[in-house]
């Protein structure tokens, strides 16, 4: 892989190394492209904001944000977040990481679609949260020089990103529709079936056992 792109090192230390090759093992290269993406555009955010940021962490929870998606790590029950924020502990726990910095990686994986909240958040969590948005929905593109954002795709290429993208989020959602209530991931449902009916809070809460 290219090393550096517009003065962002990508790490290469054993635990990146290894965190790279598991995941490229289980994901297709649009989905670990994207991955990479993600810790090269937070990576430059940070450095830019002057934030103080552990690189590797940042780039195990980019790597490992979108694991859930995939068939290996998958479960019936769980949010796909919650899937690869469980695979990166794992792997961080298993190779004597501390607690502390296997959890920071979990909360962000956890919380990368979730809107309003990991901004707020240490810089490992905010960063991996700027760089979904900036490469699935261009939110704050234009804090990138043309220059660096055709850096970032010339080192790890789009193809056919958004429709790729969709088909996979679309495939997660549908397989465990009561994962997406609340979140984003039901827009996906919604969008491939427009008549399904979407869960709605304040139904629930007006049929919950309590009687006031």
């Amino acid at each position: 892989m290219t090393s550096v792109i517009s003065g962002v090192k990508i790490p290469d230390s054993k635990l990146a190394r290894e965190a790279a090759e598991l995941v490229r093992s289980y994901e297709d290269e649009m989905l670990f492209n994207h991955s990479v993406r993600v810790y090269v555009f937070g990576a430059m955010k940070g450095l830019r904001q002057k934030l103080k940021f552990d690189s590797e962490l940042l780039y195990v929870a980019a790597l490992f944000h979108d694991l859930g998606l995939v068939d290996h790590y998958h479960t019936e029950t769980k949010r796909f977040e919650v899937d690869g924020a469980d695979a990166a502990r794992d792997f961080l726990r298993a190779r004597g990481i501390a607690e502390p910095q296997a959890d920071l990686v979990w909360e962000a994986i956890a919380l990368h679609t979730t809107p309003g909240i990991p901004e707020y958040m240490r810089p490992e969590i905010a960063l991996t949260r700027a760089g979904v948005v900036v490469d699935v929905g261009a939110v704050g593109y234009d804090e990138y020089t043309p220059e660096q954002r055709d850096q970032v795709i010339a080192a790890f290429p789009r193809g056919d990103f958004k429709n790729e993208f969709l088909k996979v989020q679309t495939c997660s959602a549908l397989k465990k529709p009561q994962t997406t209530f609340g979140t984003v991931n039901f827009d996906y449902i919604q969008d491939h079936d427009p008549s399904f009916h979407k869960p709605n809070v304040c139904t629930r809460i007006r049929n919950t056992p309590w009687q006031s």
